[in-house]
């Protein structure tokens, strides 16, 4: 018991240790972003949780990439999006970062 009591008391204290005391400059990237129809849904949907670097950077995918690109986002983190959503944003990322294949 007192061993994990010290584990504790070391984890604490070390946290002020890591304290930074001067300024940090956290880089702004400016991502160009095509506006067109649907974008709000891509908006709420996509950029509360990413920048819109994680899209820019895939290249240009087929539709059936970006589906499974939306698919994952829905299955394995939970996205809270409505099916129609879903499609909403599969078409505007295939209009807009698509390569013009289905497949």
């Amino acid at each position: 018991m007192i061993k994990h009591a010290i584990l504790v008391m070391l984890a604490v204290l070390s946290i002020n240790a890591a304290e930074v005391k001067e300024d940090i400059q956290v880089p702004y990237i400016p991502y160009e972003v095509k506006m067109g129809e649907h974008f709000d849904v891509v908006l709420a949907q996509c950029l509360t949780c990413h920048s819109f670097g994680y899209v820019i950077n895939q290249g240009p995918q087929s539709k059936a990439y970006w589906k499974k690109k939306v698919d994952k986002m829905i299955v394995h983190f939970k996205a809270p999006m409505t099916e129609n959503d879903a499609v909403l944003v599969t078409d505007y990322l295939f209009e807009h970062y698509g390569n013009g294949k289905e497949k």
